[in-house]
Order: C-alpha cells, then sequence, then structure tokens
C-alpha cells in the first residue's frame, strides 16, 4: 500500500443559475397575476360604465318630467322599480314602512327623517319648492344608484 498522505483539494461551489430566463412557474404566476388583474379591471370598468348607465336613465327619467310633482312621482317609480332588485316586494311597501325600507343600510335616515319624506305626499301637493324637488332628487339618485349597481 502506498502510504502517501492523500492531497484535498479546495471544493468550489458551482456558479449560481442565471436569473433570466425564467423558470416555468414563475411564468405561470405571472400569467396567473396578470389575468387576476386584468379580470379585476374588467369587472371595475363594467361596474362603473353600468352605474353611469343607470344613472343617466335615471337623470332621463327626471329630466322628461315637465313638473316638479310629476318629478317626484318619476323619483318614486324609479325608487320602486329598483326595490324590487334589493327585497322582493319591497315595492308595494307604502308610507312608513317605504321609507323605512328606502333607509335600509344608510348610516343616517334620509328619507324617514330628512328630505326624502317629500316621496309620501309630494306627487299630490299644489306647490313645490325646487329646493325640496333637488335636495330629493340627490338623495333618490344615489340609493337608485346604490340599489341598480351590479354586485
Amino acid at each position: 500500500m502506498n502510504d502517501a498522505p492523500l492531497q484535498l483539494l479546495d471544493v468550489h461551489a458551482g456558479t449560481p443559475p442565471p436569473w433570466w430566463p425564467l423558470a416555468p412557474g414563475w411564468w405561470l404566476l405571472a400569467a396567473l397575476l396578470f389575468a387576476a388583474f386584468t379580470g379585476w379591471g374588467w369587472h371595475a370598468l363594467r361596474r362603473r360604465r353600468h352605474r353611469a348607465k343607470m344613472l343617466r336613465m335615471f337623470d332621463a327619467a327626471i329630466a322628461g318630467a315637465s313638473t316638479p310633482q310629476a318629478q317626484v312621482a318619476a323619483m318614486s317609480e324609479l325608487l320602486r322599480r329598483a326595490a324590487r332588485r334589493v327585497q322582493p316586494g319591497a315595492e308595494a311597501l307604502d308610507g312608513d314602512a317605504w321609507l323605512a325600507a328606502l333607509d335600509a343600510g344608510l348610516p343616517e335616515p334620509v328619507f324617514g327623517d330628512g328630505p326624502g319624506r317629500l316621496l309620501l305626499d309630494g306627487g299630490y301637493r299644489r306647490e313645490l319648492a325646487p329646493a325640496q324637488v333637488e335636495a330629493l332628487r340627490v338623495v333618490a339618485r344615489l340609493r337608485f344608484a346604490s340599489w341598480m349597481s351590479p354586485p
């Protein structure tokens, strides 16, 4: 046997793998993230366009009414149609129950104790102040838009 000492050499680490091109898993992750962000953007755009369309429809219906009383009646009709979407049977409510349904989910009641109270008898009054109708239009438009927006 050879009793000569073994000559050991230092172990050198290999070169690290390059970061480019990416491994297939990273490409898959990038594709999934791109698809998720694209879907989210498409959904947000669709919601925004639908909301704008509903608001244009609301404004056109109010603009088509010739008198303040007719404007109040048009707002009431639009809100009742939207109420069907949120709670079936809500369109048949009347009086304070209807105003409570309109206020449901709002941080503060604007229909039961605010300008929305005009919906009860505003369509039947002889005289209506334009400021009252405008205040009702603002709150009714917001409630209509929130009820008609897609989930």
